[in-house]
């Protein structure tokens, strides 16, 4: 019978890890914000003199977009572990 052993990292892998992910995330994150705002500009350029639209049209793209902003900050935000609603009214 062959024992599985689990190897321990040292703490200077542990922080050489951390560092590569953190420089992982930075690159994702460069990336694809810059996707993003490019994309962005290219919904503003809708508002130009070539396309017809109404305020109504406007709020919903612009109420999705920030729907969306809020949803991605709300996901970076720590969650409080065992947080139970403590209030119940019917």
């Amino acid at each position: 019978m062959a024992k599985t052993q689990k190897k321990e990292l040292t703490e200077k892998q542990k922080e050489e890890k951390k560092i590569e992910k953190h420089q992982k995330f930075i690159a994702l994150a460069s990336k694809r914000v810059s996707k993003a705002l490019h994309d962005m500009s290219l919904i503003g350029n809708l508002a130009g003199p070539g396309y017809i639209y109404s305020p109504a049209e406007v709020t919903k793209i612009c109420n999705a977009l920030q729907e969306r902003v809020k949803e991605v900050y709300e996901k970076f935000q720590p969650k409080a572990k065992g947080e139970v609603k403590k209030e119940f009214t019917l």
